[in-house]
């Protein structure tokens, strides 16, 4: 597994600032040549994904809708929109982290009745009003990257909210207000 020690860390950070530079700031011939893409395996429905989701400040509606639906409420079906910023998030996580693998989805989008039923049943692990609800949050591991250190890159691009559950080996990003626990 990959390993941060302090200089890597440092070397991440300074990849991280870079992908944080909004796309908007990059001239012309940069934005069509600056495609984005996101690789990932469903942990419960055992889907996987590959796809070019944008190109500069241009996102691909078809590829917007085949992302929606691999996200969709694993319990229900249920498919709802998911806020392009996540994707932007989790693209900028790999880029940071210099990840090889595909991430492993374990929640993304969440109906109010499923939300509802995780909370009752889960022990209070689940928000009343979790940002899942709206498309705005993920779970999520890396393999070949240690969990603390995907923990550390989420918090260090500063683009919403990471909780970390170390015992049940996922990270928790939206792209709500910056905040951790």
């Amino acid at each position: 597994m990959k390993q941060l020690d302090r200089r890597s860390f440092l070397h991440h950070g300074l990849r991280a600032a870079a992908v944080a530079v909004p796309v908007l700031s990059l001239p012309g011939r940069a934005l069509a040549a600056a495609p984005r893409a996101l690789a990932m395996v469903h942990t419960h429905t055992r889907e996987t994904i590959d796809i070019v989701y944008a190109a500069g400040t241009d996102y691909r509606p078809d590829a917007l809708q085949v992302l929606n639906h691999f996200l969709r409420d694993h319990y229900s079906g249920a498919v709802a929109p998911i806020d392009p910023n996540l994707h932007d998030l989790l693209h900028a996580l790999h880029v940071t982290l210099d990840a090889r693998q595909p991430f492993q989805v374990i929640s993304g989008y969440r109906s109010p009745n499923t939300n509802a039923h995780l909370k009752a049943t889960r022990g209070g692990g689940v928000a009343t009003r979790s940002l899942h609800m709206d498309g705005q949050a993920i779970d999520i591991r890396l393999p070949g990257v240690k969990l603390a250190d995907l923990r550390d890159a989420a918090l260090l691009l500063k683009r919403g909210g990471v909780g970390y559950y170390a015992d049940s080996q996922f990270v928790h990003v939206d792209i709500g207000r910056v905040r951790r626990w």
